[in-house]
């Protein structure tokens, strides 16, 4: 039987490549707002992100998100993004 094979996406961020679920997604969405995309479908461009908090911070200092989306991301969306990597930690 042949093997499905696994989508990879590349981090913004480390530029390492992982598997989809090993990401967050960020999109701008056609408005121009920035949100947070779980389902990983939403319509928009998009930008992954390790889910690491030593990545996110580092994304909010050089302003990696806002390079990438081509569009300035608020703070309340990396304090969103904290909080989804600490319950995801805790749940380890």
């Amino acid at each position: 039987m042949k093997q499905k094979k696994i989508p990879l996406r590349m981090c913004v961020v480390t530029r390492e490549r992982f598997e989809k679920r090993e990401l967050l997604r960020v999109v701008r969405t056609p408005l121009g707002d920035v949100v947070l995309d779980l389902s990983g479908k939403q319509n928009g461009k998009g930008a992954y992100l390790k889910k690491d908090a030593e990545v996110i911070n580092k994304a909010k200092k050089n302003k990696i998100l806002d390079k990438a989306l081509e569009v300035s991301v608020p703070d309340s969306l990396y304090e969103e993004l904290m909080q989804l990597v600490e319950k995801e930690g805790e749940a380890k």
